[in-house]
């Protein structure tokens, strides 16, 4: 095969003397011929059929006005974090490479949700006495909730860096959260905590919430009640079930104190760095999550669930830092479930927020903490006919009331093989692959389309291993797979909209990015449903200035070291050249060291290097890189000046 690789190097000077700074610039031009991979072809598909399948979405369900086709309540049971949550990973299907259309639907339904929900009026609560929104955010909510109904927006810097409206809008919102915002005092700077489980525009709930503040307020009709035992499909008149529901949050009440799930409140301030650059938004992350890494030690090693007002483990609690809403001991009776529930967040915010500083920082130590905490666990487990069972709860097993001596309970087979992934991922530590399973096979239910199902995550470590070659077309055709069945669901559905609710169209979202995430760029999502972009690659568009694949070009992500990555990419088109530009990390937040392409080994250090296609051409390169070697940015490789070095 006739195979020629040209590396060209620019370099330039981007100020003048005597604050010279040079700039180096690697672009690798291949011509080797390369038929189109499955793989490639089926990329190419599911990102087309991502975009025309949001396009079918948003003409059935979201009208000329941005509004989603529902019925809009407050609460966190089916509220406002649902409704927008819909559209919870169609600004990272862009930045994959989907089409401007995902983009602009997105802002349509973003802009029509501050909208829809500005008009909604609350009588048993005044949380949303005059809209859910104040200055564009939540006016109190707790982060599990706040961070689903974010996931979407805090993606968009991917793809839209420039939007001076959302530059605006992430500075505001983070002022919130970093002590700058007086209106909304939700940070002590001082104690380094967020005052309470509730935060928001209208600042922290000191004192113990009512069930109105969790439920909102009834309303009148029949509606699929997804949070009844009854579930989809039951039609229920919710203002006879309105007690139950009410019931299902008795429990929920205390508020106030720092707890675990704010520590995702700092990807505001990834965010805003990434946006301006200004350290301020990344000391106050790095001071935030520091904090917490050292009230885990004090802990044990275990992520205290209630920081008190004073600064000190458990403050609300007599020193019980197991305590609080969502926290380890929470063990109570759902009244609407009619029956015990354990419901301990401790990974939602805890993997989020110090993956964040990991990003800011480079420092290792902040996955220490996450994984002494997985260590405390898997020594306390037991295996019982062969099955291995994690405690899942710790305090008094009588429940959350009660101030018995401390144990660790409720034992299921949930081994949080997700946040093990992450851990491996961010380390790179073979000992921390060692926990996971490695498969070589994997069956799943299309309608799922691998969301966080450990069989699949799995294959995909199987097939970074070496041992699972065919994953990636599998995993490609399992999502197209999804992506027919939500069309279908889409078109089957006879609901109006005076009988959906915030939570009913969440399942009809046909946007699939699973597998185009880890195939594409070597990220990982997890099941946790607030998180940032953590990947080895991402890739730009030179020509069309924009994030994602450009057409045409197909990416597969093969191998993972500790200081290497390798990657083949290929033109599908065989008439065309393409271009493309490769980042290191999802932010920029790595650095390459040294590229070889065909036996060719060029050295080059920098965040970005772009490739050259020749039509129908296509090669593996191998990347030497340094991890977490450069501060995060959001801004597009033509953007910027050369990164700050840590």
């Amino acid at each position: 095969m006739n195979s020629r690789i040209l590396f060209i190097l620019v370099t330039s000077v981007l100020l003048p003397a005597p604050a010279q700074q040079v700039r180096t610039e690697l672009t690798v031009h291949i011509t080797t011929p390369m038929a189109p991979p499955a793989w490639a072809l089926l990329e190419r598909d599911l990102l087309k059929y991502n975009s025309l399948a949001v396009e079918e979405f948003a003409a059935k369900f979201i009208d000329e006005r941005g509004y989603l086709l529902h019925t809009p309540r407050w609460g966190t049971l089916d509220g406002p974090d649902d409704a927008i949550e819909t559209y919870w990973n169609w600004t990272l299907l862009h930045a994959l490479g989907g089409s401007g259309r995902v983009l602009d639907l997105y802002k349509k339904g973003q802009e029509g949700h501050w909208r829809q929900y500005g008009e909604l009026r609350t009588k048993l609560t005044t949380l949303a006495a005059y809209g859910a929104y104040s200055k564009e955010f939540i006016t109190q909510s707790d982060w599990f909730h706040t961070g689903e109904g974010m996931r979407a927006f805090l993606l968009q810097g991917l793809s839209d860096p420039n939007n001076q409206l959302y530059r605006e809008r992430v500075k505001r919102f983070a002022a919130m959260y970093d002590g700058d915002d007086p209106e909304a005092p939700n940070y002590d700077k001082e104690k380094k905590i967020l005052k309470s489980i509730w935060t928001g525009s209208k600042g922290p709930m000191l004192h113990k919430a009512t069930t109105y503040d969790w439920v909102g307020d009834p309303v009148p009709g029949t509606f699929n009640l997804l949070h009844n035992p009854a579930g989809r499909g039951a039609m229920l008149d919710l203002e006879s079930h309105y007690k139950k529901m009410l019931s299902h949050c008795d429990e929920y009440l205390d508020s106030t104190g720092d707890n675990f799930l704010n520590l995702a409140s700092n990807i505001l301030g990834l965010d805003a760095y990434a946006l301006t650059g200004d350290e301020k938004y990344r000391q106050w992350v790095l001071d935030y999550v520091g904090a917490w890494k050292q009230r885990a030690a004090e802990a044990g090693g275990n992520i205290p669930s209630n920081i008190g007002l004073d600064g000190k483990l458990g403050g609300e609690y007599n020193g019980q830092w197991w305590k609080g809403t969502y926290g380890w001991n929470f063990t109570i009776f759902d009244g609407e479930l009619g029956q015990v529930a354990h419901r301990n967040y401790f990974t939602d915010g805890s993997w989020p927020g110090f993956g964040t500083a990991l990003l800011l920082s480079g420092d290792q130590s902040f996955v220490d903490t996450l994984r002494k905490q997985m260590d405390n666990l898997y020594t306390r487990k037991k295996v019982e006919n062969g099955q291995t069972l994690l405690p899942q709860m710790y305090g008094d097993p009588r429940g959350y009331k009660f101030n018995g001596p401390p144990q660790w309970y409720h034992y299921t087979n949930k081994l949080y093989t997700d946040r093990l992934t992450e851990i491996y991922l961010w380390s790179m530590d073979r000992k921390d692959l060692e926990r996971l399973p490695v498969a070589t096979s994997f069956n799943e239910n299309p309608g799922r389309g691998g969301y966080g199902e450990p069989d699949r995550t799995a294959a995909w470590l199987g097939f970074l291993e070496g041992q699972f070659p065919g994953f990636p077309e599998k995993a490609l055709q399992s999502d197209l797979a999804r992506v027919r069945q939500r069309v279908e669901m889409i078109h089957n559905d006879r609901t109006t909209a005076d009988s959906r609710l915030a939570d009913y169209l969440l399942d009809f979202n046909p946007a699939t990015t699973n597998a185009l995430t880890s195939l594409t760029l070597g990220g990982y999502f997890s099941s946790g449903r607030i998180w940032v972009l953590h990947s080895r690659f991402r890739y730009f568009d030179p020509v069309n200035r924009r994030a994602g694949l450009p057409a045409d070009v197909g990416a597969l992500v093969e191998r993972l070291g500790a200081d290497s990555a390798t990657v083949t990419l290929v033109n599908t088109n065989p008439i065309e050249a393409r271009e493309v530009v490769i980042q290191a990390g999802g932010y920029g937040e790595h650095r390459f060291e040294a590229v070889t392409v065909a036996g060719r080994k060029m050295p080059y250090q920098g965040p970005v290097i772009t490739v050259r296609l020749d039509p129908g051409a296509g090669s593996r390169l191998e990347f030497q890189m340094t991890r977490y070697a450069n501060r995060p940015t959001f801004a597009f490789p033509w953007d910027r000046g050369w990164y700050p070095a840590r």
